[in-house]
């Protein structure tokens, strides 16, 4: 007769912290934080909260944190919250500060797995709210190759305007900013465009990053079914914490880990969506990374092979409609999952964090209801192909990233006006030096130059508020935040401090951006490029201690996803 199934070790990393006599000063500091006698025994499950008042994205999340925990000791597991950091990018966009965004995901990441590596927890529960503690709380799961639950903090309810009743989020306040230096808004206009457009916790409000990776990581199968489309302050979130706390006991206990979730087929369901959905390009750069960290093959050519397949079929914003808020009363996610899943554009055999395979959890979801005009069906897409866009060309001879909804054309050529700084190119365009015609250059932002890669939603929204969204483009070595739009292409590689291409480009010099052919072309011979590259002289790091140093020092291009482990 075969022999029984070796029963799972449900405790195997605790065991080796609280078990034995020699283990007693462990368990006597654990007393004094919450450990029974009977708790030595449990599965200890980690909840890592990015609870913080420095942004409306997080500052629930403790409270979330305690239904998580709540959950796991229900399912007969013993929780320990303890904390990371986050910072805003909203905030922080624009300013220096921005520099430090990236570099947040790589400290998230490394600070769960030392909390949860030192101290011997079991399973984990990671719960993030603003857009890097996403890709930083999966990359840490995928590392620790623990089971591991992520849980969306939940999207802001947006803003009503005092005066036009009109829906705003801190979109709006970007290009109030833009529209204010115009002179289509006057000082009282902008103060309360900002006063009304946060109205309380939760993500930034359209398919911008926070929304596109939460997204992201529920079709990847490390969320649970719809954590990426509830709404901050519900009950519905506070059960999806509930039930995550349960989920990393019976992921446990089904020997079930992150590694065995996120494979290959995995990642490009997770693309997919991305792309249904509208989504920020930086899910390219978070998805490379996480998928790195899980030691699973994906390049950014795969947006490209994918996206030629999938539509664009929900009306986001930025460049649509309606906010999260919106796909959150229709259904959220699963449906559209779904709709994809019967198109055969997802892979249903994929394991996900139920236990169940992602085909399992879609089977008894309902359509969205006839009359919404969210989410288009697959015979009426809002851009039959993907609007994320990898190009290549003698300006980004490694990639860039651009997206092109489709809505500024898919083809742009104009005369390159260069900025070495996000400040110097924002000041352009407040003041009338930004011209229609103009591609703007700004370079020396990218992973190392920055360093950190700034985002550039303030120089976009400035062009959209000042009426340039159709006749100004703007490329760079740095990225874009989710609520960017326009004719825009990012992390152009290699970066300008590494000698690409976008050193050497000079005011007046001739740029195509296509997005047909997927080129980003400066129309110069090769004579002359060869020799500007080869008078090219490099820049001194702006940095030389503290953590902007060691992260340029240790990251990746943005081609591999800005990681910092790469080679070791």
């Amino acid at each position: 007769m075969p022999s029984p199934a070796k029963a799972p070790n449900l405790r195997p990393h605790s065991s080796i912290v609280h078990d034995g006599p020699d283990r007693a000063p462990a368990r006597s500091m654990l007393r004094t934080v919450g450990f029974g006698d009977a708790d030595f025994k449990k599965s200890v499950v980690g909840i890592a909260s990015t609870w913080s008042m420095v942004t409306p994205c997080n500052m629930h999340i403790d409270q979330l944190a305690r239904d998580a925990a709540a959950g796991a000791d229900a399912a007969g597991g013993k929780a320990i919250i303890f904390g990371t950091i986050t910072v805003s990018d909203g905030i922080s966009m624009g300013t220096p500060g921005m520099r430090y965004s990236l570099v947040s995901r790589e400290v998230i990441a490394d600070s769960i797995e030392t909390v949860a590596g030192a101290e011997g927890f079991d399973a984990i529960v990671a719960i993030g709210g603003c857009d890097k503690n996403m890709p930083g709380c999966v990359m840490a799961l995928a590392r620790l190759n623990r089971p591991g639950v992520f849980v969306y903090g939940g999207t802001i309810l947006p803003g009503i305007h005092p005066d036009s009743k009109k829906e705003c989020d801190i979109v709006s306040v970007f290009e109030a900013v833009g529209q204010h230096a115009a002179h289509k808004l006057d000082d009282t206009g902008l103060a309360k465009v900002e006063a009304c457009s946060i109205p309380g916790p939760g993500s930034c409000g359209g398919m911008y990053t926070a929304n596109t990776m939460a997204s992201a990581i529920e079709a990847l199968g490390m969320s649970l079914p719809n954590s990426s489309a509830q709404i901050a302050i519900g009950a519905e979130k506070k059960e999806d914490c509930r039930r995550a706390g349960e989920a990393a006991l019976l992921l446990l206990k089904a020997g079930l880990k992150p590694r065995d979730i996120m494979t290959r087929k995995a990642f490009e369901n997770a693309i997919t969506v991305v792309i249904a959905l509208g989504g920020s390009t930086n899910a390219v750069l978070h998805l490379l990374a996480i998928a790195h960290t899980a030691q699973v093959k994906l390049s950014i050519d795969d947006f490209t092979r994918i996206g030629k397949r999938v539509p664009v079929l929900a009306d986001l914003r930025p460049s649509g409609k309606y906010g999260m808020a919106h796909l959150s009363r229709i259904g959220g996610l699963p449906p559209l999952m779904k709709m994809l899943l019967e198109a055969g554009l997802l892979h249903g055999d994929c394991l996900t964090v139920t236990g169940r395979t992602l085909a399992e959890n879609l089977r008894n979801v309902a359509p969205y209801p006839a009359n919404q005009d969210v989410v288009r069906p697959l015979s009426n897409p809002i851009k039959p192909d993907s609007h994320i866009r990898i190009l290549y060309g003698n300006l980004a001879p490694e990639g860039a990233v651009a997206k092109i909804s489709g809505k500024e054309g898919l083809t742009f050529s104009g005369k390159a006006i260069t900025f070495e700084s996000e400040e110097t190119a924002l000041h352009a365009i407040l003041d009338g030096r930004v011209k229609p015609g103009h591609v703007m250059v700004i370079r020396n932002e990218g992973p190392r130059g920055g360093p950190g890669m700034r985002e550039m939603l303030s120089p976009t929204g400035a062009i959209m508020g000042k009426g340039l969204g159709s006749s100004v483009a703007l490329i760079t070595d740095g990225r874009f935040s989710g609520g960017s739009h326009g004719f825009v292409v990012g992390h152009i590689t290699p970066e300008a401090f590494n000698g690409g291409p976008l050193a050497i480009v000079k005011n007046g010099d001739p740029i195509t951006i296509d997005a047909v052919k997927n080129e980003l072309t400066l129309g110069l011979p090769a004579k002359e490029i060869k020799a500007r590259l080869k008078s090219w002289k490099p820049k001194k790091p702006k940095e030389t201690r503290g953590i902007l140093a060691k992260y340029a020092h240790t990251v990746t291009s943005a081609t591999y996803g800005a990681v910092t482990d790469k080679d070791l």
